[in-house]
């Protein structure tokens, strides 16, 4: 049986921590509103030493992490060393420059990626692509996403789909990740909806916008997605700690905990 963990993309909470006693601080609110997992990303400049003995003493797993993609290419090794501190297995990107989004770029990035994936292979950690909407530009009448995992294997690449950015691209969430299957380790959880008197769509709270919640959960089943991280790139003047709590008790009243 699929074992689902609910988890924290701290960058959602990236104001809380700049400094290792601000990280201690907000691990320690994460676990108390339920989460049992975290993703790194958006942390301030500290030690990632200094980081994995916080991280330890939390009694939150590392479930993956996002590192900018100049420092899986030139620091390969330093990576590999960062995720065995922190115990985990799954790195990610959280996004690419710009350089990247034309046909000539998404080759760099998979001659790249052949050099970086298996390096990260040996040592047990697998790599993943958060998606944006700008992945849904076409090159030749495809989407790039699709032209992406097509020329990849899942050994090679996996796939950590966002719900808002699929939906804010023009794709079904729950097709996508039906789509790409098993290999998704991570899903990334953030509702799409408006607020009053704006033109733009918003982030929001877990079961506060207009996304499809039960048809998600069930795809994300289906595939055997095992950590489910909520992450809210702007709370829009709400404390952040609130929007994760509002998501997790929306999650967890669908039977996600």
């Amino acid at each position: 049986m699929n074992r689902k963990v609910l988890g924290a993309q701290l960058y959602t909470l990236r104001e809380h921590c700049r400094t290792i006693p601000e990280i201690v601080a907000t691990l320690d609110k994460v676990r108390a509103i339920g989460y049992a997992a975290v993703q790194v990303s958006g942390i301030g400049p500290v030690d990632a030493r200094e980081v994995g003995k916080v991280l330890a003493d939390s009694g939150l797993t590392v479930a993956a992490t996002h590192m900018g993609w100049w420092n899986f290419v030139h620091e390969t090794d330093k990576v590999i060393e960062t995720h065995k501190g922190w115990n985990c297995v799954h790195s990610a990107i959280g996004s690419l420059g710009a350089e990247y989004y034309s046909p000539e770029g998404l080759d760099k990035f998979l001659a790249e990626l052949a050099v970086v994936s298996p390096k990260l292979a040996a040592e047990g950690i697998d790599f993943s692509f958060h998606n944006h909407c700008i992945e849904f530009i076409k090159f030749d009448g495809r989407l790039m996403l699709d032209l992406l995992y097509e020329r990849t294997s899942p050994q090679t690449l996996k796939a950590e789909i966002d719900t808002y950015w699929i939906q804010a691209g023009g794709g079904d969430p729950a097709a996508w990740i039906r789509k790409l299957g098993p290999r998704q380790p991570i899903l990334h959880l953030k509702d799409y909806g408006m607020a009053p008197g704006e033109w733009q769509p918003r982030t929001l709270e877990v079961g506060q916008g207009n996304l499809d919640w039960p048809g998600i959960l069930a795809a994300a089943n289906e595939v055997g997605v095992q950590w489910y991280m909520v992450e809210q790139d702007n709370t829009y003047g709400r404390d952040p700690f609130e929007s994760l709590k509002m998501s997790y008790d929306f999650l967890a009243g669908l039977g996600l905990s």
